[in-house]
């Protein structure tokens, strides 16, 4: 055959003809299992329903997707197979984890028609060379497998019939014959069409084709030799030297594991176990292999299950077989958890490698997250780390990610190396195409001879297989192709960084073009996290608080493992609401146990605080954690009363009936369609939205943006899946799913009344299916109205959203992100502001000219665009759960009745509050009213020590349902609708009251600049004092000082990067009072050592 004659198609027919030759049976594999719906332990494997399997069988082995089996395979060996080696082929069309005789995990198998990206080469895991001693006296074998009902992504292929169940004899000859094909095959489809080497190429395959045998039958082993011989010369790395790129490829063996995506939590304990398995496997029989995996979270659960495989699993740690990569305890979303979170990974993380292994990490490996905040480059060069890997950006859908190696400059100037993988996954083939593509697309290829490539299967685990290894024996050596270092991640980044000063510089944020509706799908969980975020602060404070006043312990084995668990949540397919039902049901009722313990540890710190603080029946106290004063109406005792707090201090109230009450300054009005306070004059239109807002304080200054209404809800059709809104991204439209409104919600009822200081205001809208239910709430002297509000979702492909059009122009606006904030445009000029189509905050946005402005805060939302004049908060997305959308069936959750199954049809529960402003932007102010917003005073009080507020309990009038304090309001709603009549209160509204301090306030802790935030205090790592976060939320320069002025003598201080380990630099302590002097950056994050005099 001339080799004008051979064909892709004929190629490919000759690699399999080849593949399919490396194999021969010799026995049929018996397979006995005991299904169950939950994992065993191997000491009980013979439980649950026995079945008997076989391939050809018509059904699965499994009933409900994620059930569990024990298989024992067993077959009789013939005595012409004797000291054969002998390999078990197996694809039960799930995944499957073979054991030795104690249980121990020992290979890991993936079925072949495993969902997977097929460009990255095939999943399947299907043979185990069978060691020493599996094959007993006469031939019998026995080996056991503990089996998966689902494959790599979650799906259930062929039913779960058995596909593959044998045991075969290897012809390694043909095995290696069979490499050479494929890794030249792949080389062939890089080559131009007419270039010589393809000519040449495929007349070598022409040859092979016509020589090898027909029928299905193996040329002998110098027929085999020969075809070898023929294709050797290509893998002649010295004849090929002078075709060569200066080129370097690192390359580490890789399995990114999602904690939690399209499976559960517990599944992915034993999908670690089977990716373990297999590297250790491969590792004995390719000595160059080196694995990496990050995530110590995982190395923990393998700890905790599996010790005998953790044991391997340290052993080749500590030999360098395998990298244990970065520190983040889990791979975590990177824009919506706190800055604090953020350290607490480091902290928990590094401490296990350390701990488990001896290792530290430079490295920050974040290669699958979807966008990456700002002030991380400060926060990991201050936590020890050169170096951040990525390869996310790659998935852009309008611009295109220009860099490959470059500097990362976060908002406060913080420079990190940054490395994003140039062949952009981290799933690769390390196929000769992945060599290719990193050659010619390398971005940084003119000033860096060094690149990172990650290869393996990936996302659902596994890692690679010998296809991996063997490729990258190979594929060095052809023509034109640089050379690879199989090594740790380490080692690259040691080398590459020699080119450091060539590199160019990204500043701020490193925003994703895709994926937006991760900041909005599943917002019940978004919700937890911020509420347990809040609460282990405050649980720390107040241990804090009881250790130096009362006594008490600090619990850092409680507050260990409850960080553990939020920290794991926070994993970047959990938080963003990217994974099944099945993991939200379970992770939501775990936050609520979370959130239980944490209430009840605070209030009992609290209350033995509050035993030495208060006395008598009637005196309470009133503790603010927040590191700015608190004045707050809060309804204590059936009575209102107005409450001020020092910044990080107490408060004793005496909640007796006082002799008058206190009246607000300027009375509240509650009046038809009007709510004012001595601030703010409220309007509402008949339709329910804010028709006006005047500010009084700026000469009756409107709020709203002329001829539109604040406050208005629409719904929009939402098409997308949990990840975006749309599912084919048009670059020329990517932002047009905004313009396809469905409705605005109508407003059925409404009342206006006032409750002791408060002008309220009622309202109930519904649209489709759903309602709406709010409460407005206008304070007496409060600066921002409040919004707290209740959904009742039940309409599918939908999302609601909130808009405050505002009567502010500005070209840029302001949005919290841990540890700062971070400046965006509100024009749509350029491709790269209009592919911004949503943006991440934290706890406020702000729009602010020079002299006025406009802030929005939150108390769960993650999700704004502020383009020209309109605020806009995405509130709720109900879209396909990923299990139904990516795979087609979703897990044991019910069915939307249309074939799928949607998110966050349920009840939510937020607010937010409009808070317009004298001035521009102001961080520490917005700050402090933002954690005002989310942290209620936790108010002590009883003989009990019991929680008088807790969780904030301020006085709420029910939405909708008769209550006698609702008034009526009139006026039509825009559509066809009418509202119903609601009875008038009665005039026995809450009373105001004098706050009674009759045991006067106290401050732990002070700081005399409200630009600095102690963002937490703990119990240092080591046991020795304390460790205080502080925060400048601002971008200017600070200088202030801070104090413990009830601390016996001023202690000592020491300056600590974010792991705790001390600093060089010296930190000066005044000695006029035990003030110790501070000098702050714009944005710098600064933590210390405190051990106070006379003991801790």
């Amino acid at each position: 055959m001339d080799f004008d004659e051979i064909t892709d198609d004929l190629i490919a027919d000759l690699v399999l003809r080849v593949r399919d030759a490396v194999y021969r049976t010799v026995a049929p594999l018996e397979i006995t299992a005991w299904r169950t719906a939950e994992p065993v332990a191997f000491a009980n494997r013979e439980s649950g329903t026995q079945l008997a399997l076989r391939p050809g069988d018509c059904r699965g082995w499994g009933k409900n997707l994620f059930d569990c089996a024990w298989m024992r395979f067993r077959a009789v060996v013939l005595p012409e197979h004797a000291g054969a080696e002998l390999v078990a082929r197996i694809d039960i069309n799930g995944e499957l984890c073979l054991v030795d005789e104690a249980g121990t995990p020992v290979r890991g198998l993936t079925c072949v028609k495993s969902t997977f990206d097929p460009r990255l080469g095939g999943p399947g895991k299907t043979a185990w060379r069978l060691p020493p001693g599996v094959v007993r006296a006469g031939g019998a074998v026995e080996f056991w497998g503990d089996a998966a009902f689902n494959d790599l992504f979650g799906a259930v292929k062929d039913g779960g019939r058995i596909a593959l169940a044998e045991l075969a004899t290897c012809r390694e000859d043909v095995r290696q014959l069979y490499y050479d094909l494929e890794t030249l095959r792949d080389w062939l489809f890089t080559l131009p069409a007419a270039s010589d080497e393809a000519r040449r190429l495929r007349g070598d395959f022409a040859v092979l084709a016509a020589d090898w045998p027909a029928g299905g039958e193996t040329p002998d082993a110098d027929g085999v030799e020969r075809a070898r011989a023929r294709l050797r010369p290509w893998f002649d790395a010295a004849a090929n030297a002078n075709t060569k790129p200066a080129l370097v490829v690192h390359g580490i063996g890789h399995a990114h594991l999602d904690l939690a995506w399209l499976w559960p939590i517990r599944e992915t304990i034993r999908k670690g176990a089977r990716t373990f398995a297999t590297a250790l496997y491969n590792q004995e029989r390719y000595p160059e292999y080196v694995f990496g995996f990050s995530q110590p979270q995982l190395y923990a659960w393998l700890k905790e299950h599996y010790p005998e495989l953790y044991s391997k699993i340290r052993d080749a740690v500590r030999a360098g077989r395998i990298e244990a990569q970065g520190t983040f305890w889990v791979e975590p979303d990177c824009n919506m958890p706190s800055g604090e979170a953020f350290v607490r990974q480091i902290l928990v993380g590094a401490r296990f490698f350390r701990e488990e292994f001896g290792t530290e990490s430079d490295v920050c490996w974040e290669p699958d997250v979807f966008g990456y905040h700002g002030q991380l480059p400060q926060i990991l060069k201050k936590s020890g780390h050169r170096y951040f890997m990525t390869q996310k950006l790659s998935w852009n859908v309008v611009n295109r990610f220009g860099h490959h190696s470059f500097h990362w400059e976060g908002i406060d100037g913080t420079r990190l190396l940054t490395h994003m993988l140039p062949e952009e996954t981290y799933n690769g083939p390390a196929a000769p195409r992945s060599l290719r593509k990193i050659a010619d697309e390398y971005a940084e290829r003119a000033v860096s001879d060094h690149a990172l490539m990650a290869f393996g299967i990936g996302d659902g685990g596994g890692g690679p297989d010998a296809e991996h290894l063997e490729r990258l024996r190979r594929a060095p050596a052809l023509p034109g192709l640089p050379a690879v270092r199989i090594e740790k991640a380490e080692a690259f980044f040691e080398t590459w960084s020699r080119d450091a000063e060539k590199f160019p510089v990204w500043r701020g944020e490193l925003y994703l073009e895709r994926h937006q509706g991760t900041l909005t799908t599943q917002a019940q969980v978004k919700r937890n996290n911020r509420r347990a975020e809040i609460a282990l602060r405050e649980a720390e404070w107040a241990a804090y608080l009881a250790s130096r006043y009362a006594g008490a312990a600090w619990p850092a084995a409680a507050l260990d493992r409850l960080w553990k668990e939020v920290l794991l949540y926070q994993f970047h397919d959990i938080l963003p609401g990217s994974s099944i039902r099945r993991v939200y049901t379970e992770c939501n009722a775990r936050y609520e146990a979370i959130l239980g313990e944490l209430a009840e540890m605070t209030r009992r710190h609290y209350a033995a605080v509050a035993a030495a603080q208060a006395a008598g029946e009637t005196r309470v106290v009133a503790f603010n954690s927040l590191s700015w004063p608190r004045d707050e109406w809060l309804s204590l005792g059936g009575e209102w009363r107005r409450v001020r707090v020092p910044a990080l201090g107490m408060a004793v109230v005496d909640t007796a009936p006082a002799a008058g009450a206190e009246e607000p300054a300027a009375p509240v009005i509650a009046d038809g369609n009007r709510l004012e306070n001595e601030n703010f004059a409220v309007t509402f239109a008949a339709d329910g939205a804010l028709a006006s807002i005047r500010d009084k304080r700026a000469g009756g200054r409107e709020v709203l943006a002329a001829g539109e209404a604040g406050n208005d809800f629409v719904v929009i059709a939402d098409t997308g899946d949990a990840w975006d809104f749309e599912t084919d991204h048009e670059k020329k439209d990517v932002w047009g799913y905004l313009r396809r409104h469905l409705a605005r919600p109508v407003l059925r009822e409404s009342a206006t009344f006032t409750d002791g200081p408060c002008a309220v205001r009622t309202q109930v809208w519904t649209v489709g299916k759903s309602e709406i239910r709010q409460t407005i709430r206008l304070f007496a002297g409060a600066e921002q109205i409040v919004f707290e509000t209740e959904a009742d979702w039940r309409d599918k492909a939908t999302m609601l959203r909130v808009r405050f059009p505002v009567a502010v122009t500005a070209d840029e606006a302001s949005f919290e992100i841990p540890f700062g904030h971070i400046r965006r445009s509100t024009r749509e000029d350029t491709l790269a502001q209009r592919a911004q189509i949503e943006v991440a905050a934290l706890q406020w946005v702000d729009l602010s000219e020079t002299d006025y402005g406009v802030a929005l805060l939150n108390d769960c939302k993650h999700g704004f665009r502020v383009k020209g004049h309109t605020i806009d908060m995405c509130l709720l997305r109900s879209v396909p759960h990923p299990g139904t959308a990516l795979i087609g069936k979703d897990d044991v959750s019910a069915d939307g009745g249309d074939g799928m199954d949607y998110t966050d049809l349920e009840t939510h529960v937020f607010r937010y509050a409009l808070r317009p402003h004298a001035g521009g932007c102001d961080a520490a102010a917005l700050t402090a009213a933002a954690r005002a917003f989310n942290t209620p005073l936790a108010v002590i009080g009883g003989e009990e020590g019991a929680a008088v507020s807790g969780p904030l309990r301020r006085r709420e009038a029910s939405l909708g349902s008769g209550d006698s304090r609702l008034a009526t309001a009139k006026g039509e709603a825009r559509g066809a609708s009418s509202q119903r009549q609601v009875p008038r209160p009665k005039a026995d509204s809450l009373p105001c009251r004098r706050s009674g301090y009759a045991g006067g306030t106290s401050a732990p802790l002070v700081c005399d600049s409200p630009a600095i935030e102690l963002a937490a205090i703990k119990r240092a790592e080591d046991g020795r004092g304390w460790v205080l976060r502080l925060v400048n939320v601002t971008s200017d320069d600070v200088t202030t000082w801070l104090a413990a002025p009830d601390a016996p003598g001023a202690g000592a201080w020491e300056a600590c990067d974010l792991r705790e380990a001390p600093l060089t630099e010296a930190v000066p302590l005044t000695s006029a009072g035990g003030r110790l002097a501070l000098a702050f950056a714009g944005f710098e994050i600064r933590t210390l050592r405190w051990t106070p005099a006379g003991g801790e």
